[in-house]
């Protein structure tokens, strides 16, 4: 594996599995080491594609997003490294198919658990076809002021503090990824700081040794020096051990296997990684530390003493003029996320969109500030719910019950009426639910539906002026307009529909007053006079009725009725309804595999 350095400040990564934070962390740290390009060229994200929205700096940026990683190598042939954040489940088989891309040189997994056979397939494969893997079991690695994987370092202001925006002269590896972090703030407090640090990983089988990036570090000519950390258990360390006293390594090496502390323990111990485990003398932490103290490289008498000898090391290369001093520069600084910014008190932003009926940012969504739970609880219905949705309040149970009663009666009317023919001709012609739906809907207006909220308001309006209903109705014909609610194609003087007189029962049952609903009948009384079919149609006993609702429950003013009906809360209840019966007509049409729809040419008068 040996050659020499594996990223550079124009390397560019594909990440695999879609994870929002350590992809913008690679970002904000492409943008603090004053990166041109990003470092993410694509995300592969199986079964799915498009475009990711993500910050380089201040400019927001789009990457694109493939559903496999053919796909995602062909559309980026410059992107060399993969970034697995696969689970342990699936992290084998990805980076395997990874590594067979002829583009990709460096595989880099994240996941834990993966299975010690497919992990010594995938290195292998990878040792055969000369390529490298870090990991698994890895947090990844960065080159200072060039590149990083993943969450690689931690949080931005660690990244500044251990220096590692601009490169230094020390090459580190080490087994562990949180030990990584703290080693590079020693490193960066008695160094000049981090040209190269990778955590290889925990495993018992990693893709790639500590010996095989020591002899990476050794022919790169920035890396002066290297750090070691290593821990018990395995053998990976006597690798370095053979590398040292072969001669390979020409360079200072400053080593530590942690994991002293196992001899205290009786019996063998498990630590936080699956290769950390004390298995017998040589793969004790003290055995490797000698081990490696006997090959010519420096190792501290403790862990505590590790920073010291690092300085110590560090110092005599610097002394020896080995290693020239590096130019400061200070960093631009990332731009915080707004989300940030705002939990901070740094600034204001103002909203774009107010919602008073509903609430889902607590434990349960809410319904005009009533649990999603108290509705269960209390056995609250579909009148209910919209009373707390379009109403925002709780309505007396009769006023609920009339506006299912209005639902019942008005989710349909045959397949004649024209919303149904609609829908019915829309499912005929193949489409899909919401189409055949929205068809129907689209008819509902003045002519069809529309006129339950012109029966309320001129019902309204006639009602508080104290007009009589002569007056009304000679009114509304000097203006040329039929009055809205009254007059019916079938239904008559002796043959009333059945839905107004159930209507007009249950509100002469619960409702305190009915002022509206007998006016209207009034009406009807002197425009069945001139015609036998100017009956008051359902229309116009829900446009009446829902008046005396309103003002009879006492619990709305004058002021929110008269908002009320000019919004149009009646025209949105009979969509509501019809909506049952639309659906119900596509579904009869879908189920029954009605042919497309072609009106007969003998309905059609075709003239000049």
């Amino acid at each position: 594996m040996a050659t020499g350095q594996i990223f550079s400040k124009t390397t560019q990564a594909l990440f695999y599995n879609y994870k929002q934070l350590p992809i913008q962390r690679m970002l904000d740290f492409d943008f603090l080491c004053g990166r041109e390009t990003p470092s993410v060229a694509g995300i592969i994200n199986p079964g799915s594609d498009g475009f990711q929205k993500l910050f380089f700096g201040q400019e927001e940026i789009a990457i694109p997003v493939h559903p496999t990683i053919e796909a995602a190598c062909n559309a980026h042939p410059t992107a060399d490294v993969f970034i697995n954040f696969a689970s342990f489940r699936s992290a084998a088989a990805s980076s395997m198919s990874a590594l067979k891309q002829p583009t990709i040189r460096v595989v880099a997994i994240i996941a834990e658990g993966v299975p010690e056979s497919d992990a010594k397939q995938l290195i292998s494969y990878a040792r055969a076809n000369n390529k490298v893997i870090i990991g698994p079991a890895t947090v990844g690695g960065v080159q200072a002021g060039a590149f990083k994987i993943g969450d690689t370092a931690g949080t931005i202001d660690n990244i500044i503090q251990c220096k590692l925006y601009r490169p230094g002269s020390v090459g580190f590896v080490s087994k562990s990824g949180g030990m990584s972090n703290e080693l590079y703030s020693t490193i960066a407090r008695v160094t000049d700081g981090i040209y190269e640090g990778i955590a290889i990983g925990g495993d018992v089988f990693p893709g790639s040794t500590l010996s095989d990036h020591i002899l990476r570090f050794n022919n790169i000519p920035q890396v002066k020096m290297m750090v070691v950390l290593g821990e018990l258990g395995g053998s990976d360390e006597y690798s370095l051990v053979e590398a040292l006293k072969q001669g390979k390594v020409q360079k200072p090496v400053v080593a530590w296997v942690s994991g002293t502390c196992a001899r205290l323990f009786k019996s063998e111990v498990q630590f936080g990684h699956a290769g950390a485990k004390s298995g017998g003398e040589l793969e004790s932490a003290q055995a490797k530390n000698q081990a490696l103290r006997d090959a010519g490289a420096v190792v501290p008498t403790s862990f505590e003493a590790l920073e010291s000898v690092i300085k110590e090391t560090f110092d005599k290369l610097v002394e020896a003029g080995n290693i020239p001093p590096v130019a400061e520069i200070t960093p631009p600084p990332i731009p915080e996320d707004l989300k940030t910014a705002i939990k901070s008190g740094k600034v204001r932003a103002p909203t774009h969109i107010i919602s008073t009926i509903s609430d889902d940012r607590g434990e349960e969504p809410c319904y005009a500030g009533v649990p999603m739970s108290t509705i269960i609880e209390r056995g609250y219905g579909v009148g209910d719910v919209i009373s707390l949705l379009w109403f925002k309040r709780s309505l007396p149970r009769y006023c609920t019950q009339f506006i299912e009663i209005c639902i019942m009666l008005c989710a349909d009317h045959g397949p004649c009426v024209s919303g149904a023919h609609n829908s019915i001709v829309t499912a005929r012609a193949g489409k899909d639910l919401v189409s055949s739906l929205v068809s129907g809907l689209l008819t509902i207006g003045p002519r069809f539906g529309g006129a339950i909220d012109d029966a309320a308001r001129y019902f309204k309006d006639a009602y508080d002026r104290g007009l009589t209903p002569y007056e009304f109705v000679e009114g509304m014909k000097k203006k040329g307009i039929r009055v809205p609610g009254i007059g019916h194609r079938i239904k008559s003087r002796d043959n009333r529909d059945k839905r107004v007189q159930l209507l007009q029962k249950y509100a002469h049952t619960n409702f305190p007053s009915v002022k509206y609903m007998e006016y209207a009948v009034q009406v009807e009384t002197y425009t069945l006079s001139k015609a036998n079919n100017l009956v008051m149609n359902v229309d116009g006993a829900i446009g009446s009725l829902f008046l005396d609702l309103l003002s009879g429950s006492g619990m709305f003013s004058k002021q929110e009725i008269d908002e009320i009906i000019e919004i149009g809360y009646l025209n949105g209840l009979f969509v509501l309804a019809r909506s049952i019966g639309l659906i119900g007509h596509t579904f009869d049409q879908k189920r029954l595999k009605q042919p497309l729809y072609r009106h007969p040419w003998e309905d059609v008068l075709y003239t000049k």
